[in-house]
């Protein structure tokens, strides 16, 4: 009597089994599955010492069930075994189901919208609040539990989704989550494409998303990505939807496909070079506003442990390389000023990824310093993501009079958050003329950075 669930079998293969044959209907070389285990009948609940376990012994067996499910579709669905009791003490829409003004009288009930392995794993929570849930079938559970109105199993997927949540798989599981309703793991997914957007928009599933999704993410202020990457990702996006639809992949149809969200791409903010590899132009009003993801507080490393006075300046820039251990996002620079009293400065300011010699992001601009030894800030236009490893160099090319400097300088800075994470820093001379600037002496005491 006591039988788990499994795939159907044809009509006439059921029919054979229930007179106990069936195994000679299996073609040739193919063996038949091991019979599912059968505990004794008699007096099995004197095995079970708590009504967790009898309940548990119940899941998934035709012992005392009342009720069938023929759950998903074609030769993968599977005949489920259940307990009306069970079922409707554990679930609202299954109390409704049995119990209701429109309780239904059959039997077997035929679900097709469900996989069979995210019915099991609501079935195993009701009957045993155990939670089984991988990554090939939480999304499945999820909408199950949601179809059944389960909050604390929906609760458990959520969770799991959030342990596993990372850039690359960002996009896909805000998908899920705009369709399933669910904003708090929206709003993980959305803090994670902040932190990590050109990560997360370089995986395989930003070019799935639908385009209401993409306007979402294109509407934010706290992307860390410059603007023409992101116009780029855009446009890979517009030719995924193309071939979606059907259609030839030309700047027409790319632009028709985007409709709206061309408009949110915010053209001012590239530079005029960027701005010309643009083409046919958009004929549309632009957003201006700056895209800024700075979360937590400011952090600021100082390279030298003592100031001295008398750098000066003839256009030649200094430059000092530097790695990180962890992924950051520089802001600015602190400078030294003038040592003869208050004066302002010319200065423009870079960082350059060292082994590809690309500069990664830059501002011309001025400071005012007020005659003392200490640093004046001076920042980029938007973060400049840095990542760990990688060796980049911090250039500033000042006009004016002659400055403090730096010495004893420190070849490793660690930086220690309240989170007690740690930020090193380590530094390296630079090869050429960097006008003295160097590990040892010089200019950029500080690097001005968010984590």
């Amino acid at each position: 009597m006591a039988a788990a669930g499994g795939t159907l079998p044809p009509p006439e293969e059921e029919e054979e089994e229930a007179a106990g044959g069936g195994a000679s209907n299996f073609p040739s070389g193919f063996s038949p599955p091991p019979p599912f285990h059968r505990e004794p009948m008699y007096n099995w609940q004197a095995t079970k010492s708590s009504l967790k376990e009898r309940f548990a012994f119940l899941f998934n067996n035709e012992l005392l069930s009342d009720v069938r499910f023929v759950v998903g579709k074609g030769r993968q669905a599977q005949r489920i075994p259940a307990h009306k009791f069970v079922l409707a003490a554990g679930s609202a829409v299954f109390d409704a189901m049995f119990n209701g003004g429109m309780a239904t009288t059959s039997a077997e009930i035929e679900l097709p919208d469900v996989e069979p392995a995210a019915f099991l794993a609501l079935l195993r929570f009701l009957y045993s609040d155990e939670v089984q849930i991988g990554p090939e079938t939480v999304m499945t559970t999820l909408y199950t539990a949601k179809k059944y109105a389960v909050p604390a199993l929906e609760a458990h997927c959520v969770e799991f989704l959030t342990k596993h949540l990372r850039a690359d798989n960002a996009f896909m599981l805000l998908t899920q989550a705009r369709l399933f309703d669910e904003p708090q793991l929206a709003s993980l997914c959305l803090d994670t494409i902040d932190k990590s957007t050109m990560d997360a928009i370089n995986a395989e599933g930003f070019t799935d998303i639908d385009i209401d999704t993409l306007c979402a993410v294109l509407e934010r202020d706290t992307l860390s990505i410059r603007e023409s990457r992101l116009f780029g990702a855009v446009v890979r996006w517009a030719e995924a939807e193309c071939q979606r639809q059907q259609l030839p992949v030309s700047v027409e149809n790319k632009q028709k496909v985007l409709g709206k969200a061309i408009s949110l791409i915010r053209f001012p903010l590239m530079t005029i070079e960027e701005f010309a590899a643009v083409n046919p132009k958009p004929r549309v009003e632009y957003i201006d506003r700056p895209r800024c993801c700075l979360r937590g507080k400011e952090c600021i490393i100082n390279r030298f442990q003592q100031v001295e006075s008398r750098w000066g300046y003839s256009g030649t820039s200094d430059r000092i390389r530097f790695t990180v251990n962890r992924r950051i996002s520089i802001v600015g620079f602190g400078l030294y000023g003038s040592i003869h009293g208050p004066t302002d400065y010319q200065v423009n300011i870079q960082i350059i990824e060292y082994e590809k010699n690309q500069t990664l992001g830059q501002n011309d601009t001025g400071f005012s310093c007020d005659g003392t030894p200490n640093t004046f800030r001076v920042m980029f236009k938007e973060p400049i993501e840095i990542l760990p490893s990688i060796c980049y160099t911090a250039c500033a090319t000042l006009k004016g009079p002659d400055s403090h400097y730096g010495t004893k300088g420190l070849k490793k800075v660690i930086h220690e958050s309240s989170t007690a994470s740690k930020t090193c820093f380590f530094f390296f001379s630079c090869p050429g003329n960097n006008n003295g600037t160097s590990v040892e002496d010089g200019q950029i005491p500080e690097i001005i950075f968010y984590t």
